[in-house]
């Protein structure tokens, strides 16, 4: 019955990572968002996908990993960003996950899953046959069989996915024309790990993945061969990831740890970006808006630096000077949607009814290009609130609570948008398509009761 547990639970642990981003935090941020597609761009085109249809989303998971659930989406942890020595090296995490989405891994994984059951299911059958017919201890050795083969089998299928993500993570490098020095470095990082944690590396048929050593044997001759081996990275490219990750770092991490490994005296970019996130999640409004203006003292025209200055006045109570720093973010940008949010959550935040114009028309644009953002939903919807129209206040609380996936509020707040809204119209059409959906997910939640 123990090997029944474990494979009963390694299934679990299968149906749980099809969809792990949705019991996960996702971090949204502006300039890390640009940072990716720019790492990323070229190898998804190398590996023929069209960067428009491809998101790199980061997850706020201390553990260093990566991975991919379904569609053509890569998820990265913020612990693989704090491990990652350098930019070359997420893009050869990027690069492995890419092979991952164009082989269809996800879809196929339901293969290994459906094949390792088969041979559960029929190693019960077998074995109560045997225990019906007396054979008490035949029957549960068939049992143990029976298990110890479909976890076999499920472990193979899944290093054999590894494996070729690896290899076409190597082919996405080349063509893209980049070293593939920082995937090899960080395979060597994960060595290192299974060393400390003392993983035998005599044989990885009882895993999920091969190990780390066998990689590196594998992939080091590839590597070294291809004409990008001694490419360099873009400098201004590796600039901008050492700031995203102090940004990163002060932003996740205890505010006391930031503060250790940048101390004030330290007077660089990172060091800067990293304290003042530490500083205002210490409640330090002053300490923080002074790093603030040290960043912007060296870039007064960096549009990042701008919505930091921005976001700390806004949350320390001061929405009014928060406007300035912000409206020059969002020019910057050309309205980059998440930094348009902020914007006119600040403009609503002063709550003077002259910025509501402003705010309405600042929040429909950042809706329009980028709709799954719940917080520019909500803002819009205090707007259409503070304006007196309930129906689409309902509708905006409604779009948002469908990217909370909450079904029932979703459901509640399009029905009532739908009886004030004029019936056909584009709004109440919007209105009633997410009735429909929310309703179909309430009565599935049901069923599964």
């Amino acid at each position: 019955m123990r090997h029944m547990q474990q494979l009963l639970a390694l299934f679990v642990a299968i149906a749980l990572t099809v969809q792990p981003a949705a019991a996960q935090s996702i971090l949204r941020d502006a300039e890390t968002e640009a940072l990716f597609d720019d790492m990323s761009e070229p190898l998804i085109r190398a590996a023929g996908l069209d960067p428009r249809n491809v998101d790199i989303i980061l997850i706020g998971d201390k553990s260093i990993n990566a991975f991919v659930a379904g569609g053509q989406a890569v998820y990265i942890h913020s612990g693989l960003i704090e491990a990652a020595d350098n930019a070359n090296e997420v893009q050869g995490v990027i690069a492995h996950e890419l092979g991952h989405v164009v082989g269809g891994h996800v879809i196929r994984h339901s293969d290994g899953v459906k094949q390792a059951t088969g041979i559960t299911l029929l190693s019960l059958v077998l074995g109560a046959a045997a225990i019906a017919a007396g054979a008490g201890e035949a029957g549960m050795g068939i049992f143990a069989a029976g298990q110890q083969a479909a976890l076999g089998k499920y472990l193979a299928f899944s290093r054999v996915q590894e494996s070729s993500a690896d290899i076409a993570g190597a082919d996405y490098l080349s063509k893209a024309g980049i070293s593939g020095r920082g995937s090899l470095a960080f395979f060597k990082k994960l060595q290192n790990l299974e060393f400390r944690l003392a993983i035998p590396q005599d044989d990885s048929y009882d895993r999920t993945h091969p190990l780390s050593g066998e990689r590196i044997s594998v992939l080091q001759d590839v590597y070294e061969k291809d004409p990008a081996w001694d490419a360099s990275t873009d400098p201004a490219l590796e600039k901008r990831f050492q700031r995203v990750k102090a940004k990163l770092k002060g932003f996740v991490d205890e505010p006391t740890a930031t503060l250790r490994d940048y101390p004030e005296y330290k007077t660089s970019i990172q060091a800067h970006y990293a304290r003042a996130y530490a500083w205002h999640k210490s409640a330090y409004p002053d300490k923080a808006l002074a790093e603030a203006d040290a960043l912007l003292a060296v870039e007064p025209e960096d549009p990042y630096f701008l919505e930091l200055k921005g976001q700390i006045l806004l949350e320390s109570g001061r929405p009014t000077d928060a406007l300035e720093p912000l409206r020059k973010a969002v020019y910057l940008t050309n309205n980059q949607p998440l930094i348009a949010a902020l914007f006119g959550h600040a403009l609503v935040a002063t709550e003077d009814k002259s910025n509501f114009d402003e705010a309405e028309k600042v929040l429909k644009a950042a809706v329009s290009k980028d709709n799954a953002n719940p917080f520019a939903w909500y803002q819009l919807g205090v707007i259409y609130s503070q304006q007196g129209d309930e129906p689409r206040a309902r509708l905006a609380s409604a779009e948002g609570f469908v990217l909370q996936r909450n079904a029932p509020l979703a459901l509640r707040n399009a029905q009532t948008a739908m009886l004030g809204l004029p019936e056909g119209s584009p709004d109440w059409i919007r209105a009633q398509d997410i009735a429909i959906l929310a309703r179909v997910a309430v009565e599935e939640n049901r069923k599964r009761r």
